[in-house]
């Protein structure tokens, strides 16, 4: 079967299409229409949906003509159990790549590092149970946390390694951000292997900017979120 699965964000949607557990297209769209016109094109089956931002009667009506429907909330059966406390608070990302992750590793314990807007560290454990874990600021948001909340302080970025002691002010910022949360990143898996024997998982925009220097051996999955969504899909079929 071809699966579709759609990720609607905040500008733009993305489409990983599958044939049965393998990715083999990832497209991106800018409104509805267009991914209506790609569904028919590719001639996919069945479609999973995760979106904040469209009305879900609207997708329902233009995507009527495929098989299957799913639309991932925190009512969604899922192919893992969901510990988490909160679980409509969850980010649909969030359960998505933890479930990726034992795609890519069924029967170990896994850490998804998505390193992004946000940097977040996802526990799923062997037994296919999501815990939970840890949110944290990431680059971006930290440069613009120091600018917003300061007076003097300029608003920055950087695509480099500073080095540790800084000789300016924008120097000393780069340092603090990015040394920052080199130090963190590198410091939550020690506290985390301290407890877990795991896999550490690594995706998200920033992950080939961090990766190099996580201390820990390390797998990337770009299209882990992806990957996940498949799999959610697949249980749902497969039990409908």
């Amino acid at each position: 079967m071809k699966n579709a699965c759609i990720d609607f964000g905040n500008t733009r949607i993305k489409i990983g299409l599958f044939e049965n557990q393998k990715l083999i297209a990832v497209d991106r769209f800018l409104n509805l229409e267009e991914v209506v016109t790609y569904l028919i094109q590719k001639k996919a089956d069945h479609a999973i949906v995760s979106s904040v931002t469209l009305d879900q009667d609207a997708i329902k009506t233009a995507l009527q003509f495929l098989k299957s429907l799913v639309f991932l909330n925190h009512q969604t059966p899922l192919p893992i159990r969901n510990d988490y406390a909160t679980p409509e608070t969850l980010g649909y990302d969030r359960l998505a790549a933890a479930i990726g992750a034992q795609v890519h590793f069924p029967e170990k314990n896994c850490l998804v590092l998505d390193l992004g807007t946000a940097i977040k560290y996802d526990l799923i454990l062997a037994e296919g149970i999501f815990k939970g874990g840890i949110i944290s600021p990431g680059k971006r948001m930290r440069f613009n946390a120091l600018h917003t909340f300061t007076k003097k302080l300029p608003l920055l970025d950087s695509d480099e390694y500073p080095e540790l002691v800084g000789d300016s002010t924008e120097s000393c910022m780069q340092s603090g951000v990015i040394n920052g949360l080199i130090a963190e990143i590198n410091g939550i898996i020690e506290e985390y292997l301290k407890i877990y024997k795991l896999t550490l998982i690594i995706c998200g925009g920033d992950a080939p900017f961090f990766e190099s220097k996580i201390k820990y051996p390390t797998f990337a999955a770009p299209n882990l979120v992806l990957e996940g969504l498949n799999r959610i899909l697949i249980y749902n079929v497969e039990n409908s």
